[in-house]
């Protein structure tokens, strides 16, 4: 998997390749001809809505590039699998049924799918995945750099610890859901990072990625370790961060150790401000959405060249080598850099994060 360098600057996130000339590229040469028109239906399956990016950014921004890209005759079928696998299966053997031209998957349990991707394949439906590498014979993959995250994270945590840690320091580690191929790259780019400068007291894969769940984890390694022996916390997602930190208050805890995160929550982004979460991984929603909506359209129009620019990676899932890929850079969030990140990419207001209790605060770091 290709290694993307954290220090590009955050500017560059956004660009996307259209501006670089690279999807203005004509289709002669050996391109193949359009498979279809503008007339055509891109089916998106997302996991869940516990962590509130998809149906705030990914669908929205997703289903407004496909609308641009094909001139407001393109429409997207949604659907949302709340978490459920089963659920998703069905939701996915329905888009089949329904003929859509391309499906975007982002799996709730990446194994699970893989027979309804075989099915999709077998009725002559790419499948794209999104976020999450899905098993099964997949078209193309489109995700951030999930092992750059997790050593992100590790790195944070320890940069907040002292510069290099010590092996004598206990960290509870809160890992995302076991049936995602994204927490295991997680887990090991941190671990990459944390192995032989810390000691992981307890160690947890969290069901779904719930945070009620993650609060349960940390209330019981709480009662494990002891509050007081806890120097710090890796939390895979700032969803989860929410229910550390409750599972911390409720022991008593009032000076937080440093916790992690991922995704930039607008909850999150509060918490960094006013110091009760140290970082997040910022991720750009848009950046990934408008690629995945330009590569289902280059994939089902036929436009090879606009596809194979878009896909330049390469990974391997458990099924298959060399899958397509495109990986999109990623930044550490803390409170110095968060105007210049979520709030200069348009993902959140400064009046949205500054909000009661929080304004002296964002004052404090001169977000204004």
């Amino acid at each position: 998997m290709r290694r993307i360098a954290i220090s590009a600057a955050v500017s560059a996130m956004t660009v996307s390749l259209g501006a670089c000339g690279v999807l203005e590229a004509s289709d002669g040469g050996g391109g193949a001809s359009p498979a279809k028109g503008n007339d055509i239906t891109v089916g998106l399956l997302l996991p869940e809505k516990d962590n509130s990016r998809y149906e705030e950014f990914d669908y929205p921004i997703f289903k407004a590039k496909v609308a641009d890209l094909t001139r407001e005759q393109g429409k997207v079928e949604y659907a949302n699998a709340e978490s459920s696998a089963a659920r998703q299966n069905d939701q996915l053997q329905e888009m089949i049924d329904d003929k859509v031209d391309v499906i975007v998957l982002d799996a709730v349990d990446a194994h699970a799918i893989a027979e309804g991707v075989r099915k999709a394949k077998d009725a002559g439906i790419p499948v794209i995945a999104y976020d999450r590498l899905a098993e099964g014979p997949i078209d193309a993959y489109i995700s951030f750099d999930n092992a750059l995250v997790g050593e992100v994270q590790g790195r944070s945590l320890l940069e907040a610890l002292g510069v290099s840690g010590s092996s004598s320091e206990k960290i509870v580690m809160m890992n995302g859901s076991s049936t995602d191929p994204n927490a295991k790259q997680f887990k090991a780019g941190a671990l990459s990072e944390l192995n032989g400068k810390v000691t992981i007291a307890k160690s947890y894969d969290t069901k779904d990625w719930k945070p009620e769940n993650a609060q349960a984890n940390m209330a019981e390694a709480i009662a494990a370790i002891g509050a007081d022996e806890i120097a710090a916390v890796y939390s895979a997602n700032d969803g989860m961060a929410g229910g550390i930190i409750k599972a911390l208050e409720a022991a008593g805890v009032t000076e937080l150790p440093p916790i992690t995160g991922q995704d930039a929550e607008l909850p999150a982004v509060r918490r960094i401000i006013a110091g009760e979460q140290y970082m997040s991984v910022y991720k750009s929603y848009p950046r990934e959405a408008e690629n995945a909506a330009e590569m289902a359209v280059a994939r089902v129009q036929g436009r090879d060249i606009q596809f194979d620019a878009l896909t330049r990676d390469k990974v391997d899932s458990p099924t298959h080598k060399g899958v397509p890929a495109q990986l999109v850079p990623v930044v550490a969030l803390t409170k110095e850099n968060i105007k210049a990140t979520v709030v200069a990419d348009g993902i959140y207001k400064v009046s949205d994060i500054c909000t009661g209790t929080y304004a002296a605060a964002c004052a404090e770091v001169g977000l204004k």
